[in-house]
């Protein structure tokens, strides 16, 4: 709900907003209309099945959640008009125009996504990975950076011809005979899609701000301006207001929270 308040405030052209949901849950989309009456949305239910017998249990558990790998799916998910989308995570806010971000050039790229090529590549994979050479030599020839798979432009036309669901499934089918990575839904599309992206400004994705996968901790921005906050790892914002210990950036999610609380309860 945060996600779409903030998406909506910040447009210069909110009525030209088509949002698409996917959920396992049919029932969201009353959910979402009794909070935003007017919104030009649609949602797609995604069925675990095809996905289920492929997950790999990771370093925490809710990265096991057959809906995080629904995003692998979207091709098939959304209708076949659709030829260009902007994927978004649930745990984030927007504080600029997202017509900016949309407007992003593919360059006959698949997708487009910020590109973090200071962080340590390696440790998405494991030695298992990387002592193969059949395996490691699969970023050969490409300039490989690690990307948050929260915020992408995709065009869905190039990602249908290219077959490239079926591309991140080979990986996972792999991974289920094989552990060649430890971190969920993210390594397959490291492993399809990186040194092969459009670039994006790292302003449209300061992720991070949930902490790390284990413990969750408080963290700052990155350097550098700000288009969009996302809380990716294990602490979310309106769990930690709930709690009664929120980050101090969690004070910046809190103006789009759409329950009012009183008295220590919740109230819609």
């Amino acid at each position: 709900m945060a996600a779409i308040l903030s998406t909506l405030q910040h447009s210069s052209c909110p009525e030209n907003i088509r949002f698409h949901f996917i959920s396992s849950l049919p029932s969201l989309h009353k959910t979402i209309l009794l909070s935003f009456p007017y919104l030009r949305c649609q949602l797609h239910i995604f069925a675990p099945s095809p996905v289920q017998g492929l997950i790999s249990t990771s370093i925490r558990q809710a990265l096991d959640s057959p809906l995080n790998y629904a995003r692998n799916y979207l091709p098939t998910l959304l209708p076949t008009c659709l030829t260009k989308i902007l994927y978004l995570d649930s745990d984030l806010i927007l504080v600029d125009d997202v017509a900016d971000l949309a407007a992003t050039p593919l360059l006959g790229k698949p997708l487009a996504a910020p590109e973090y090529c200071n962080a340590n590549f390696t440790i998405y994979f494991t030695p298992t990975f990387w002592s193969n050479p059949s395996l490691s030599l699969t970023f050969a020839g490409r300039d490989a950076c690690y990307f948050n798979t929260g915020v992408m432009v995709i065009d869905l036309v190039r990602w249908r011809v290219g077959g490239y669901t079926r591309r991140i499934v080979e990986w996972m089918e792999l991974q289920k005979r094989m552990r060649i990575y430890e971190l969920g839904s993210l390594p397959p599309f490291l492993l399809v899609f990186a040194g092969e992206i459009a670039s994006v400004d790292h302003r449209w994705n300061q992720h991070g701000l949930g902490g790390d996968n284990y413990r969750g901790l408080c963290r700052d921005l990155h350097p550098g301006p700000v288009s969009l906050l996302h809380w990716s790892g294990k602490g979310k914002p309106w769990a930690r207001i709930d709690s009664g210990r929120p980050c101090p950036l969690d004070a910046l999610w809190a103006p789009y929270d759409l329950l009012v609380r009183e008295n220590g309860g919740i109230e819609s």
